[in-house]
């Protein structure tokens, strides 16, 4: 009789990491997520954290947090359907709404469950959704839970996106979805093009601008606003609320009645506790904060484009990153987690990614810099991460600094 435990026992993959010390997941942070963390004791430079604004550790965050702990509590014990749904969740969907230019706004407990309740609302049997082959994890999943049909493309290749959705029928419901920003190697998306093509062929689209919010744009607003886009263009916006809002969530933005619609259809939301009044709270400081303080923004360009400067004249494939997710791109494996752990050793924090996170073949580190890294952290980093890459991949690199 087969036990169904059998290939919890047969999973070696990060046993094998661990034996060899490289395993670099599920580090224990004993602080919180500034520039500098303290991990089992040791200080490191966190580039790993998209903390992007800096905004988890200020302490307007903290003090919104703690007063809406004092007079809401520390949980609203149930869904937004039935009695979970404050004061603090509508206001917060006002802003979000008016934030991302759209009529209105849903929030929900993650970004995960956001893309999930989305698409599995808005697509079922008899519809057609088309994605970018690297779009976001929760985006498949959602995909796959509508019952919809799923069709790709390649990645940021209009041409073929257009092949794809001209093999669907006109009178099949279709939905482009589309990351602003990638995750792993942090390209922008095509977006005018994206939307010139869903037009011609009927479909609606939709943009997760998870890696964008608080990015892209002269003031944070995201993709739309880096290409100077509307709500005519682009359907809906999604997003989370852990990178640059610095806390916990995801939302959706769109008109209204199309809100409407999915609020009373979501699964993932319905039968979901909503989000906590600290992190609601939070969130709505951080878009205060993200207003009136736009040099964070510019902060965070300036550390970006200079570091991304560097890794290039160390002569470091960094990919196509148009934004403050530099990748670095190594191809193997195992030269990967070593680059990793040599860093590791030298207290500087960044993220291997591996297959199926990438294409095979395609490991990299992933390396993230924030608005509240200062030029001597950067130039810090800069000297370990050459002499590591040099002792590890074996090339001669000048890093220039």
């Amino acid at each position: 009789m087969k036990d169904l435990f059998d290939k919890c026992r047969g999973f070696h993959t990060a046993k094998q990491l661990m034996e060899a010390g490289i395993y670099p997941y599920f580090k224990e942070l004993s602080s919180e997520q500034a520039p500098e963390v303290v991990i089992q004791g040791r200080k490191f430079i966190m580039f790993g954290s998209n903390n992007y604004l800096g905004l988890a550790n200020d302490p307007r965050m903290k003090k919104a947090a703690i007063d809406a702990v004092q007079k809401f509590g520390t949980g609203v014990a149930g869904s937004r359907f039935l009695n979970g749904n404050t004061v603090l969740h509508t206001e917060l969907e006002r802003k979000l709404a008016a934030f991302k230019g759209r009529e209105a706004a849903l929030v929900y407990a993650t970004g995960y469950q956001m893309n999930l309740g989305v698409i599995s609302a808005l697509i079922g049997r008899g519809d057609v959704v088309i994605v970018d082959k690297l779009d976001h994890a929760s985006i498949l999943d959602g995909c796959r839970l509508s019952g919809g049909e799923i069709r790709r493309y390649k990645h940021n290749d209009t041409e073929d996106l257009e092949r794809v959705l001209k093999g669907v029928g006109a009178k099949t419901g279709k939905l482009v979805i589309v990351d602003g920003v990638f995750s792993m190697e942090g390209d922008i998306a095509p977006l005018p093009e994206i939307v010139r093509i869903s037009k011609k062929y009927g479909a609606r689209l939709m943009v997760d601008d998870a890696h964008a919010t608080g990015v892209l744009g002269p003031r944070g607003r995201g993709t739309c606003e880096h290409f100077g886009l509307t709500r005519k263009d682009v359907d809906i916006v999604v997003g989370t609320c852990s990178k640059s809002f610095a806390s916990i969530g995801g939302f959706v933005a769109g008109d209204a009645d199309v809100l409407h619609y999915i609020q009373h259809l979501s699964r993932s939301m319905i039968f979901s506790a909503a989000l906590p009044p600290a992190s609601v709270a939070a969130i709505s400081k951080a878009i205060d904060i993200i207003e009136s303080e736009p040099q964070r923004i510019k902060k965070l360009w300036d550390n970006s484009n200079y570091l991304l400067e560097q890794f290039k004249k160390m002569g470091c494939n960094t990919g196509e990153t148009q934004t403050p997710i530099i990748p670095v791109v190594i191809g193997d494996n195992l030269k990967t987690f070593s680059l990793w752990k040599a860093l590791y050793d030298n207290g500087i924090f960044t993220n291997p990614v591996v297959s199926p996170a990438v294409p095979p073949k395609r490991a990299l580190l992933r390396v993230v810099v924030t608005a509240t890294h200062t030029r001597a952290h950067l130039d810090r980093a800069l000297d370990i991460f050459e002499a590591c890459y040099k002792k590890v991949l074996k090339k001669k690199v000048s890093a220039g600094v």
